[in-house]
């Protein structure tokens, strides 16, 4: 069976869309581990199904590249608003978009009838052992953790997808092919986590690499680019309240992280291409 999908990206951040509106796809986390191998098969970070949803105006469903289904996914969700529009599903500017990690408001800013970004309003973030996966009873904010013997400070949070934010001087130093699968499979951690290694800049600024459970290094993560502003606001690094550019490999995106710690993130969203998939093969 042939399956279209449109390839798009927010911030490098890349994915292969599939519509499934009408049908669903069987087997997407196969189907993830097929096509999401650079080099050897079409390439990309994961995929994303666009579903019908009950309770919002669309579904999102997003597996990694290993083919594990990921809570949510900030620059993926930004790529359903700008397809739902560009492609005439919707005329709204605002959408309900539903994920794993419960609905998220998307604010389409257009210019020339096009979307040029998209605003998201991602939720609250939360420190909980439970919303993180700890393997303890208590937070860790500030906290330091063993990584193979080596000592990190780290704090552990959820964006709708478990997160732990390190601190470094120079994050472009870091050896993350190494340290990256390490700190994800940490026993502290009991769903494995996402990794975010961050430098501030100034007080609105900062530079970070990310590291994601089923990926591993890619050019960007929106929802660990919140972790990370979220993080820096709990530990008295910034200001709450002040949109902070997150400079990632891939590109920009700018968070704001409100005193109660609810956060909105806005960033672009590119298609790259559309294309046809043999899935019989899969």
């Amino acid at each position: 069976m042939n399956q279209q999908f449109t390839k798009m990206h927010g911030c490098g951040n890349d994915y292969l869309f599939f519509n499934c509106l009408e049908n669903e796809i069987e087997s997407p986390d196969i189907l993830a581990r097929k096509l999401s191998p650079r080099r050897f098969s079409v390439g990309a970070d994961g995929i994303v199904l666009i579903c019908k949803s009950n309770v919002a105006d669309a579904k999102m469903r997003m597996f990694n590249a290993d083919g594990s289904e990921g809570e949510m996914c900030g620059n993926a969700i930004r790529c359903v608003g700008k397809y739902l529009y560009e492609r005439g599903f919707t005329d709204k500017r605002t959408l309900q978009i539903e994920t794993l990690a419960g609905i998220k408001e998307l604010k389409l800013n257009m210019q020339d009838g096009r979307v040029e970004s998209v605003r998201v309003d991602m939720g609250r973030a939360d420190f909980s052992p439970d919303a993180v996966g700890l393997a303890s009873d208590t937070e860790y904010v500030d906290r330091m953790i063993d990584v193979n013997g080596t000592g990190y400070k780290l704090t552990a949070l959820s964006t709708g997808n478990p997160h732990a934010i390190v601190y470094t001087s120079d994050p472009k130093t870091l050896k993350l092919d190494k340290l990256g699968p390490m700190l994800e499979k940490h026993p502290i951690f009991k769903n494995r986590i996402n990794a975010g290694f961050v430098h501030i800049i100034n007080e609105s600024e900062l530079e970070m690499r990310v590291w994601e459970r089923g990926s591993g290094e890619t050019l960007a993560c929106g929802t660990l680019a919140c972790a990370a502003v979220a993080a820096s606001v709990k530990n008295g690094r910034l200001k709450p309240g002040i949109g902070v550019n997150v400079h990632l490999p891939g590109g920009t995106l700018t968070v704001e992280c409100d005193p109660d710690f609810r956060i909105h993130m806005t960033g672009p969203a590119e298609f790259v291409y559309d294309a046809t998939a043999d899935t019989d093969i899969m």
